[in-house]
């Protein structure tokens, strides 16, 4: 496929052949890779769930697009697959949070702030810069379509996290963190639903195509 058919071209469905995908693939990678650094170290040092559970959002897109980037050009079973282990890796990141901040509910103590906030912002700056990037390949098969969803997911994540540090510091509680945090868990295990989804059922249309 030519780098000039967009997300689709003649009907094909876009596999993330081009060389223009794989450019802006390289700086997402290179921008959510550094954001984890810089994100967990801050969560960790300001005790926030929900700075912490975006952080590890940005993990898991650094390897899964990392993922996505090998198996480009592969058969759809391959991608298929990729994307699956991507799916599945995105359910246990929500199920890790969702546990995570039913602990601290029990065992609350509140974050500071200033730093949820600050850190929240720049975060934001850099998934909307890859929402950005990204845009324009939104569509295509679900190998591309989980990159999509991911920097969408981490961006709507950003802006509940901003929040979570006005909240926090209107309250004097760790509650508002809390709540976002268990947001941020659902928002993981709906957009594992959906990639989980389409990628089954390219499966079970490669082995009809094989049948």
């Amino acid at each position: 496929m030519s780098a000039g058919c967009g997300s689709k071209c003649e009907g094909a469905v876009f596999d993330g052949m081009s060389s223009s995908y794989k450019r802006v693939l390289w700086t997402v990678i290179a921008i959510n890779g550094a954001m984890f650094l810089v994100e967990m170290t801050a969560g960790l040092q300001a005790g926030s769930q929900a700075l912490q559970a975006d952080a590890l959002d940005f993990f898991g897109d650094t390897a899964t697009y990392a993922i996505s980037l090998m198996v480009l050009g592969q058969a759809l079973h391959v991608r298929a697959k990729a994307a699956l282990f991507k799916g599945l890796s995105l359910a246990v990141f929500g199920l890790y949070v969702l546990g995570s901040s039913l602990y601290h509910i029990v065992y609350m103590g509140q974050p500071e702030p200033v730093t949820i906030g600050a850190v929240g912002v720049l975060a934001l700056l850099a998934n909307a810069i890859s929402a950005g990037l990204l845009f324009r390949f939104r569509e295509g098969d679900s190998n591309v379509r989980s990159v999509w969803l991911c920097s969408r997911n981490d961006a709507i994540g950003n802006v509940a996290v901003i929040f979570a540090a006005g909240g926090v510091w209107l309250s004097g509680t760790a509650w508002p963190d809390l709540i976002v945090a268990l947001a941020m868990a659902l928002l993981f295990l709906n957009g594992a639903r959906q990639i989980l989804g389409q990628a089954l059922g390219e499966l079970r249309q490669t082995r009809g195509q094989t049948a």
